[in-house]
C-alpha cells in the first residue's frame, strides 16, 4: 500500500471518510456495532444498492469496515467496524452532535 501525499490533516481525513454515504455507514455501524446488508440499506434508504456496496467497499479496503460473509444460502453478509474505524468515534459523535444543533437551528451567528 503506497502512503499518500496530504497537503493537511483534513484532507488525510476526508480521504477516508470522504464519500457520500461514508460517514451514516460509519454512524449506524457504531450504534448497532454488527449490521447485515439489509440493515444498512433500511438505515439509509437514499443510497442506491450500487452506491451503498461500493461505499461499503471503500470502508474495507480503507481499514475502517470489517465483512463477514457466511457460506449460507441465501448469502448472509454482516459489516462491523474494525479497531481502526473505532478510533473515528469522536470524529462521528462530534459531526452528530454539531448536526443535532443545525437540525434544532439553535446555532448562534
Amino acid at each position: 500500500m503506497q502512503k499518500m501525499k496530504f497537503h493537511c490533516p483534513v484532507e488525510a481525513t476526508f480521504s477516508q471518510i470522504g464519500g457520500k454515504y461514508k460517514m451514516i455507514i460509519l454512524y449506524h455501524l457504531l450504534q448497532d456495532e454488527v449490521l447485515r446488508y439489509n440493515e444498512l440499506q433500511k438505515y439509509i434508504p437514499q443510497a442506491t444498492a450500487k452506491m451503498l456496496t461500493q461505499q461499503l467497499r471503500e470502508l474495507e479496503a480503507d481499514g475502517l469496515v470489517h465483512r463477514k460473509v457466511y457460506p449460507v444460502v441465501p448469502p448472509k453478509t454482516e459489516y462491523s467496524l474494525t479497531k481502526r474505524g473505532k478510533t473515528l468515534k469522536v470524529v462521528i459523535e462530534a459531526v452528530c452532535d454539531w448536526g443535532k444543533t443545525y437540525m434544532k437551528g439553535t446555532y448562534e451567528e
